[in-house]
């Protein structure tokens, strides 16, 4: 099931669930309904996920950042970064330096390698106040040293959270990421291509269908045209600066590029240079100036077009997807005027011509993508508003017949789901060398890692996890000054093995109550109880403990004669009831009185009632009554007066 709301905090979340299963909440912090400050949060089973860390390119200051006030960055288990640019990156070191997130971050390591260029360019060329700059290039180094790396299809665990990434194509490094918490798959596309271009794979279709999609819709409906008619009206290039980074990671490509690569470097490109700044630009003759189309906004990029601008004989090839509110996406509209940086405005006289090499999904590569998938439910993120209403309905329409759900969120609207999960154990080790009979009892140690549960013999606990076996013993002292005679004829009315042991140190007596607990005289005024801890152990000694300060209680009855001491039998039947009530206490913890003066006694469900005047049990379980009345049977001959010719 799933059900949207409006816009709510997300700092605080409430585990009571009104009705069966777990929920799971799917937010877009950025890129809800708009192309920019890519953002989603993802909570399950108490465990949260952000999915890429952008900015807007169309804003500036705190207003280019995702939503991060409507989530507690503390409480981020794990973040992933599926490529390198800016607005599917370029906040993590805000939010890596300036927030309270101690997570860890994962993206693949061509993505890192360029992350930091591209970066610390941003940086440069923002024309920004010192109060509206998010960082600085020392909080992107900072930031380095928190990154961690994931390889394609290389399976890791955080907190109980498993996932691994697949090639997305789109840039170099791009990954979709697989998340999976307590059987529930979540895959997150970031931006993806299904068009092997002329040095990057395809994006892979996973072996097994998602539970949920979230999946990009830059596009919508749109189709691209086939690319050798783009590339005749346009031939792309890479900045120099990064062209270390595309030689290194070679394998990472295509196999046309991969085979090129054995005879020549493609990427050694002898006909290009860097362009530092405008000061060492000679502006004589044609050139080419190539460059990302969010540079429009600012740099260098930004300077030369105000210089040219204003003549026709100039153009400028837009080949990627621009975002609404950039100076790129306006002069694709060909206006007569722009607005510079000054403020003032100037003619737009030259050629504009976009020409899409943008290495996201179409229509055709998305319906295509979703078909091979199947996953039940779909979430759309990265695209305008009307392109992904426009994309929503004709998914709706195409998945008409499979129960599929399409959702498109704002930012800050949640989705919630709510998935049954089933708990199973799986036996290892010695206890699965046996198949069980139907109907067999199997009994070991429940072992809980994360979502995952494990049944073992106590034995194989340190093979198969990271927990260990230890034994407790335990010692108590006891004031007692009787006979300890007296002591054992007691607990043999009440035990049925009480054997004397010999006196290895001269110390006093020993013996040992049902072959467990072993019993010490120390000294004229003490004994002490010794036993290794285990429930029916510890049970042993809490009813010896009960004997011992009873008979304790009752000495001075039986060796002074006094008219003090004489006790009528009506006060020693009172004392006996008591001392039997907190015995059967101690055996079968809830012991209430009944009606007619009889104990109700109730263990696991089941329940006894006991006569204490005839010894009578009444019960439906005969493993219990037959319990209740030798218990019974045994309590009443060692709380009877001991003769003094005993003792």
């Amino acid at each position: 099931m799933a059900s949207t709301g409006p816009p709510q905090s997300l700092k605080r979340s409430d585990t009571s669930l009104t009705r069966e299963g777990d929920q799971l909440i799917i937010t877009p912090l950025g890129a809800g309904n708009e192309v920019g400050r890519s953002c989603v949060y993802m909570s399950y089973k108490g465990k949260t996920i952000l999915f890429d860390c952008g900015i807007h390119p169309a804003y500036s200051g705190m207003a280019a950042l995702p939503n991060f006030d409507e989530i507690d960055p503390s409480t981020i288990d794990v973040l992933l970064v599926t490529h390198f640019h800016l607005d599917h990156a370029a906040s993590l070191p805000y939010f890596l330096e300036k927030t309270t997130f101690k997570g860890p971050v994962f993206m693949t390591l061509a993505t890192k390698a360029i992350y930091t260029l591209l970066l610390s360019d941003y940086v440069k060329v923002s024309k920004v106040s010192v109060e509206d700059m998010l960082y600085d290039e020392q909080d992107i180094l900072r930031s380095m040293d928190k990154i961690e790396v994931i390889d394609f299809h290389q399976t890791l665990e955080v907190n109980g959270i498993r996932f691994w990434c697949y090639t997305a194509g789109h840039v170099l490094g791009a990954a979709m990421f697989m998340v999976d918490i307590a059987g529930v798959r979540v895959l997150y596309t970031g931006d993806y291509s299904r068009e092997e271009d002329r040095h990057l794979q395809a994006a892979e279709i996973p072996q097994f269908s998602p539970d949920i999609c979230i999946i990009e819709s830059t596009y919508g409906v749109q189709l691209h045209q086939p690319r050798n008619v783009r590339e005749k009206r346009f031939t792309d290039g890479v900045p120099n600066e990064c062209m270390a980074v595309y030689q290194t990671y070679i394998n990472s490509m295509n196999e046309r590029i991969r085979n090129q690569f054995e005879n020549s470097n493609p990427f050694d490109f002898k006909h290009t240079s860097p362009l530092k700044s405008i000061e060492n630009f000679n502006d004589v003759g044609p050139s080419v100036v190539m460059a990302s189309p969010s540079g429009l906004q600012s740099g260098l990029l930004r300077q030369l077009f105000e210089i040219w601008c204003s003549d026709k004989k100039n153009a400028c090839v837009i080949p990627g997807y621009v975002v609404e509110g950039t100076l790129a996406k306006t002069i694709i509209n060909e206006p007569k005027e722009v607005t510079l940086m000054n403020g003032l405005t100037a003619p737009l006289n030259m050629q504009v011509h976009y020409i899409s090499f943008s290495a996201h999904a179409d229509f055709a590569q998305t319906s295509t993508f979703l078909k091979e998938l199947m996953p039940p439910n779909i979430i759309l993120v990265h695209g305008e508003a009307n392109e992904m209403g426009r994309l929503k309905q004709k998914l709706i329409t195409q998945f008409a017949d499979r129960n599929t759900k399409i959702i498109s969120l704002k930012n800050c609207q949640s989705v919630e789901m709510y998935f049954n999960s089933e708990k199973m154990a799986k036996t290892i080790g010695r206890l699965a060398e046996k198949t069980p009979e139907v109907g067999e009892t199997v009994s070991g140690l429940l072992v809980k890692k994360a979502f995952t549960y494990q049944i073992m013999a106590p034995d194989d606990l340190h093979v198969f996890s990271q927990l260990s076996t230890s034994n407790i013993s335990q010692r108590i002292t006891i004031a007692y000054s009787g006979a300890f005679g007296v002591l054992k004829h007691r607990l043999k009315q009440m035990f049925e093995s009480v054997e004397s042991l010999p006196d290895e140190e001269s110390e006093g007596p020993t013996f040992r109550v049902h072959e467990r607990l072993t019993v010490k005289y120390e000294s004229e005024k003490h004994i002490s109880l010794h036993w290794r801890s285990d429930p029916i152990s510890d049970m042993v000694s809490d009813s010896v403990v009960a004997l011992v300060l009873n008979i304790s209680r009752e000495i001075p009855k039986v060796v002074v004669e006094s008219k003090e001491a004489t006790k009528t039998e009506e006060e020693n039947n009172r004392k006996a009831e008591k001392v039997i009530h907190a015995l059967l206490v101690s055996l079968f913890g809830d012991v209430k009185f009944g009606e007619n003066g009889k104990l109700v006694i109730s263990v696991d469900g089941n329940v006894a009632h006991l006569d204490k005047l005839s010894g009578n049990v009444e019960s439906e379980n005969e493993g219990l009554k037959e319990r209740v009345r030798v218990a019974f049977q045994r309590i009443q001959n060692a709380v009877k007066p001991i003769p003094l010719s005993v003792s």
